[in-house]
């Protein structure tokens, strides 16, 4: 049971740490693993007598497995975010070569009436 303790101690610890600043998926990921891990962990351990410890097992491997699909998810976000800000910048030069183009065909037009007259 103490072991137990420990564990929520550990984890109301870092979720408070973390509230500091919005959780990142790895974050998340790694406490919600963490907690059913915990509970899957507690539930199997006190079926072999052992509940502290498979609570700390659980934890542990919840957190990794969670953090694990959490920082899968925060490098996806990264990846689409970036190509987002490539194709932002891409329809910027789209928009800058169409305004080159419209001004090079009003020149052209000026030009054509100039040798008109």
């Amino acid at each position: 049971m103490k072991s137990f303790t420990q564990i929520i101690v550990i984890l109301t610890a870092l979720l408070l740490i973390s509230c500091s600043q919005p959780l990142s998926s790895t974050t998340k990921g790694g406490l919600a693993g963490a907690a059913v891990g915990a509970g899957t962990g507690a539930i199997i351990g006190s079926q072999t007598g052992h509940a502290g410890p498979g609570t700390a097992i659980g934890a542990g491997i919840g957190l990794l497995g969670g953090a694990l699909v959490g920082h899968a998810m925060d490098k996806q976000e990264a990846e689409k975010k970036q190509l987002e800000e490539q194709q932002r910048r891409q329809q910027e030069e789209i928009d800058r070569q169409r305004r080159e183009i419209e001004e090079m065909r009003r020149q052209q037009r000026y030009d054509d009436l100039y040798r008109r007259y």
